[in-house]
C-alpha cells in the first residue's frame, strides 16, 4: 500500500474534522468536495454559504459545516476566547471581534480551539506567517516542545534508502538557520513524527558536508553540538552524525566512512543543518527523482495546523488533510 493510501484509510478510520479557512479559493473548494465524497475528515468552510456554495461551482461541497463569523452562534464565546488568548498584548474584545470578521485564519484556529474542529489546513493563498502567527498565539506550542518546526515525507522511487523509499527530510520549511539546540528539537521530534505517520522507527541523520569529522567548519561544529544535545535530551532515538547525505542512506558508503555508526547507511530521517540546505534537497528529490513530497506537516504546535505551497494542487491540498486527521487522532491518543 502506498502511503498516501494508507493516510486515507487511516484518516476514514477515525474520521476528523478539518477546517480550510481558505473557503473560496478553488482549489479549496475541490479538495473540499473529495475529502467528503472519499469520506477522509468532516470539512468546516468558512464564510456565507450561498456565497461559497457559488464559488464551488460543480465542486459538491453541501455536507460541509459552514461557519459564517457573521450569524454564528457561538460568536460571543470565539471572541471572548480570542480575547483572553490575546489579553497579555491588551487586545479589547471590540478588536477581537473585528478580527475574527475579517481574518478567517483566527477563525479557523478558534474553532480548533474550541473543540469544533480537530484541526486546520491553510496556505494556498496565505503565507506560512498568515497560518503560523494565529496557531502560535492562539494555540501555542504543545506542552514540552520548545520549537515549531516542520518536515516532508518523501516518497521515493529508489526503495532501497529509507524504508522501501520513503523519508522524511526536516526542516525545509520554517527554520531559517537553526541552533544546535533547536537543531537538536528538530531531530527529535522528526523521529516521533516519522514513527507516528510511517509506523517504523526512526533512524536519524544530522546532515553535513562533514562525517564523523573528516571537515572542520563552524557549520560542522554545529551540527556536532546538535548531536550531542539530542543524544543527551533523546537516548532511546537512533540518531548520529555528523554524516554526509551518501553516508546516511547509502550502505556501502556508510559502512566505509562511518562504521560504527548506528545509522549509517541505513537513515529515514534527514536533518539538514539549515533551511537552504533542507529547501533545495527536497526539491531536488521531487523535481529530479520525480518524488512525492508530502508537507511541509508543522510539529510542535499544540494541536495540528499545517500550512501548504502556494503553488499546491486541489490533489495536494486532500493529501495534508489527511495528513492532519492522522496528526490529529496521534497527538489525541
Amino acid at each position: 500500500m502506498d502511503f498516501l493510501t494508507l493516510m486515507k484509510e487511516k484518516a476514514r478510520a477515525n474520521k476528523k474534522v478539518i477546517v480550510l479557512p481558505e473557503s473560496y479559493e478553488k482549489r479549496n473548494l475541490e479538495a473540499a468536495a473529495e475529502c467528503l465524497k472519499d469520506g477522509l475528515a468532516e470539512i468546516v468552510l468558512i464564510g456565507n454559504k450561498e456565497k461559497i456554495m457559488e464559488a464551488a461551482g460543480s465542486f459538491d461541497v453541501s455536507k460541509a459545516i459552514f461557519v459564517d463569523p457573521e450569524i454564528y452562534d457561538r460568536m460571543d464565546e470565539m471572541v471572548a476566547g480570542l480575547a483572553e488568548a490575546r489579553k497579555s498584548k491588551g487586545m479589547t474584545l471590540e478588536e477581537a471581534k473585528k478580527l475574527l470578521l475579517d481574518d478567517s485564519m483566527f477563525v479557523g484556529v478558534m474553532l480548533v480551539k474550541m473543540g469544533v474542529a480537530d484541526g486546520m489546513v491553510s496556505g494556498a493563498i496565505h503565507s506560512t506567517a498568515d497560518t503560523l502567527r494565529p496557531a502560535l498565539q492562539i494555540l501555542k506550542t504543545a506542552p514540552g516542545t520548545e520549537l515549531v518546526s516542520s518536515f516532508f515525507i518523501m516518497v521515493t522511487q529508489t526503495p532501497e534508502y529509507g524504508d522501501d523509499g520513503i523519508l522524511l527530510f526536516a526542516d525545509c520549511a520554517l527554520n531559517q538557520n537553526p541552533t544546535p539546540a533547536e537543531l537538536a528539537c528538530i531531530a527529535g521530534d522528526s523521529a516521533k513524527s516519522y514513527a507516528a505517520f510511517v509506523g517504523k522507527e526512526a533512524r536519524v541523520a544530522m546532515l553535513s558536508h562533514s562525517t564523523m569529522g573528516s571537515a572542520k567548519h563552524a557549520d560542522v561544529t554545529k551540527v556536532v553540538e546538535a548531536v550531542k544535545i539530542a543524544k543527551e535530551k533523546y537516548p532511546e532515538i537512533k540518531l548520529d552524525g555528523e554524516i554526509q547525505l551518501d553516508a546516511a542512506i547509502v550502505k556501502e558508503v556508510g559502512e566505509l566512512k562511518a562504521p560504527t555508526s548506528p545509522v549509517a547507511g541505513k537513515a529515514n530521517c534527514l536533518v539538514f543543518p539549515d533551511i537552504d540546505a533542507g529547501n533545495i534537497g527536497y526539491k531536488l528529490v521531487q523535481r529530479f527523482g520525480k518524488a512525492e513530497a508530502f508537507g511541509p506537516v508543522l510539529q510542535g504546535i499544540a494541536k495540528p495546523v499545517n500550512d501548504l505551497s502556494r503553488g499546491c494542487s486541489a490533489n495536494d491540498i486532500v493529501a495534508v488533510v489527511a495528513m492532519t486527521a492522522v496528526q490529529a487522532h496521534v497527538m489525541g491518543k
